[in-house]
């Protein structure tokens, strides 16, 4: 009997990753889920530093550094255990002092994880070179200098490549009149000068965005080289590369921070020019769910009593917003976090197992969650409640995911604050997920209105004289087919003062676009409500000290959450009818549900 119990054939290693992305911008470990077996890995290696220009040589240019090495590798891994990342650092600018060889571009540190005994390393970019001398070579060669040759790229070698080599600078007559060749990049070799007054251009990097989604500045583009300087400078390489200096006296780009580009190469007409930096590394890692070769019939019954055994998923954009907060006396209510990633470059849809998922819609004061329980950013999506507003005599507005905006000015001398909105964002979320509340311009001030309510679009508007201190603006999706405006500020107000001619009445400000409430008037007149379901913050109370009174304060809109799925999915959600579900959205006939109240969702 075969001992992998009965099955004939190599023994699948099972990897449960969900393929989950995590990625290092700094050094530092990246710890693998319990059942993760094997990963994919993206070394992105810092990028070279473009060439300057020595004291005393007259119009030049340099050449442009060299991308930072790239390596993108499948590696097995064991599960719930930290991995250290190192993240290579940027190559130094070129000098602009010391003789032509002080002159070249730093080399860019290299980029490694350590996965049990071995170490897997991404070399850095060479640094560009200078007067009559080569680019450094690197996971990319630097640009040669006037006269010089571009540094060799993969080296130390590896397979696939990590990079090319650098372009050559100029070779002509004229010591006077030259420019540097491009830096190598990942995709494409550096372009050598075109000639003598033209940088070359530097070498393409390359897109992973296919299989890590959109990460960094430039959206999972890593490794393009620096341009060459000249009187006209070369373009970077896409993936980071920084341009070539132009005209008499330009130090070039640098290369992009986290993409591992390599800095632009020198123009400079007499006298001494430093290059410009290249840019630091970055290492990305997927754990990946997969399968190789035949189960056994243990692994098979292991695998289906936990749960484990085959299944789907589906790509799921989101829009969640958290309930906003009532409004102050005088300060306006902040609206709920509003967070999504459709129509959001830098923000990737989730990846989900087919199966049931609980729904919390936040109301007034209240935070909204997608899947209660799950992995924040992976499988959970939560949005903060609002930041309630400040009360009079210029108290802070409340922190919240949108802040409250600050309270009226109104007070004697002894008792007034000083008059801040409260801070959004209280999430910590990357993007943000909402905006401070305003504040006032004249604590004490009877005639100072408060703070707006921030909004998911903008931050509360200063309070000044009355009416001024609208509601920030909500933020516009299309996520249900349609342009929704959601997440508006409450509108502040002021206090009517204690005598003189005004002593009846006291003005409101409009709520932020998107639903926010619109402030209250003395006499007689509330703050507004936010509006339902769309998160956004309640309207700001009035009052009148000499007849002791006030009127109400707006509460905070609900929240909602809204899922999408391509057309291929189902979707049901409970309760119904306040949880609707609709087919056939947009050019893809994609399905959507909006959640109004608290319910549960099923995707098949």
């Amino acid at each position: 009997m075969a001992g992998n119990g009965g099955i004939i054939g190599p023994v699948n290693t099972i990897s449960i990753g969900l393929n989950t992305i995590t990625s290092k911008t700094s050094t530092g470990a990246i710890t693998t889920q319990s059942g993760t077996r094997t990963v994919k890995a993206l070394l992105v290696a810092g990028g070279g530093g473009g060439g300057g220009i020595c004291t005393g040589q007259s119009l030049q240019g340099q050449g442009g550094g060299g991308a930072g090495g790239v390596r993108d590798l499948e590696i097995n891994v064991n599960g719930n255990t930290p991995y250290t990342a190192t993240i290579g650092g940027a190559g130094s600018a070129g000098p602009g002092s010391g003789c032509a060889c002080a002159a070249r571009g730093g080399v860019g540190g290299d980029s490694y994880i350590v996965i049990g005994c071995t170490t897997y390393t991404a070399t850095g970019g060479g640094g560009a070179g200078a007067d009559v001398v080569d680019g450094r070579t690197g996971g990319s060669g630097g640009g040669g200098g006037r006269g010089s040759d571009g540094g060799a790229g993969n080296t130390p070698p590896t397979t696939p490549s990590q990079g090319n080599t650098g372009g050559d600078g100029d070779k002509g007559c004229s010591p006077s009149n030259a420019s540097g060749g491009g830096g190598g990049g990942h995709t494409g070799t550096g372009a050598n000068a075109p000639g003598a007054t033209v940088g070359g251009a530097g070498g393409a990097g390359t897109d992973f965005s296919p299989t890590y989604g959109c990460v960094g500045p430039t959206c999972s583009v890593f490794g393009g080289g620096g341009g060459g300087g000249g009187n006209t400078g070369g373009a970077g390489g896409s993936g980071g590369g920084g341009a070539g200096g132009s005209g008499s006296n330009s130090s070039g780009t640098g290369g992009t921070t986290n993409t591992g580009g390599g800095g632009g190469g020198v123009s400079k007409s007499s006298g001494s020019k430093a290059g410009s930096a290249g840019g630091s590394g970055i290492v990305i890692v997927k754990e990946l769910t997969k399968a190789s070769g035949v189960w056994s019939m243990g692994t098979v019954y292991n695998q289906v009593k936990d749960d484990h055994w085959t299944y789907t998923t589906a790509a799921v954009d989101y829009l969640v917003i958290g309930g906003g907060a009532n409004g102050g006396l005088g300060g306006g209510g902040g609206a709920g976090g509003y967070r999504t990633s459709y129509g959001v470059p830098a923000v990737s849809s989730l990846t989900l197992r087919t199966g049931t998922y609980d729904v919390t819609v936040g109301g007034n004061g209240s935070a909204s969650i997608f899947n209660p329980g799950g992995v924040e950013g992976t499988t959970q999506i939560s949005a903060s409640a609002g930041g309630s507003g400040g009360s009079n005599c210029g108290r802070a507005g409340n922190p919240g995911g949108s802040g409250g905006g600050a309270g009226a000015g109104s007070c004697t001398p002894t008792n007034r604050y000083p008059g801040v909105g409260g801070p959004g964002n209280a999430g910590g979320y990357s993007p943000p997920e909402g905006n401070p509340g305003g504040n006032i311009a004249s604590p004490g001030s009877w005639a100072t209105s408060g703070g707006g309510g921030g909004g998911a679009g903008g931050a509360g508007n200063v309070g000044k004289p009355a009416g001024t201190g609208v509601g920030g603006s909500g933020a516009v999706s299309s996520i249900t087919g349609a342009c929704v405006t959601r997440a508006g500020g409450g509108g502040s107000s002021n206090i009517a003062p204690a005598s003189g001619p005004n002593v009846t009445s006291a003005c409101g400000s409009a709520g932020g676009p998107g639903g926010g409430g619109d402030a209250g008037i003395w006499p007689g007149t509330d703050g507004e409500n936010g509006t339902v379901n769309t998160g956004s913050g309640g309207g700001a109370a009035t009052g009148n000290p000499t007849f002791g009174a006030s009127t109400g304060v707006g509460s905070g809109g609900s929240g909602i959450v809204i899922i999408r799925v391509p057309s291929a999915r189902t979707l049901a959600a409970t309760p119904s009818p306040a949880n609707p579900v609709t087919s056939c959205v947009g050019p893809t006939n994609d399905k959507v549900a909006q959640f109004t109240v608290t319910g549960t969702l099923t995707i098949t």
